[in-house]
């Protein structure tokens, strides 16, 4: 098998030259949005609360969060690993 000659370093040296300009363009990014006061894409929306009667359950094996009105977890079919995060607030009166 006869070896390419000569192109093996050209093609390393190019791969580096791709990956440095996107960090340099990921750096820019970050740095535009530091000075804008803007979030990136990656950090998305903040959910909306929810209401304060309700159960709040995740679910890590689907990455799901569920509201309850009652305290039993919810009941649907495959995985069943729903842990309990927010409970409704109890009022002293």
């Amino acid at each position: 098998m006869a070896r390419r000659a000569g192109s093996y370093g050209f093609d390393r040296r190019r791969k580096e030259d791709l990956r440095k300009a996107k960090q340099e363009a990921k750096r820019q990014r970050r740095t535009d949005r530091q000075e804008s006061g803007q979030s990136g894409p990656e950090m998305g929306e903040a959910p909306a609360t929810a209401p304060a009667d309700q159960y709040t359950w995740f679910s890590p094996g689907r990455n799901r969060i569920v509201t309850t009105p009652t305290a039993e977890a919810p009941v649907t079919p495959g995985v069943n690993d729903w842990t309990l995060i927010g409970q409704p607030e109890t009022r002293r009166d």
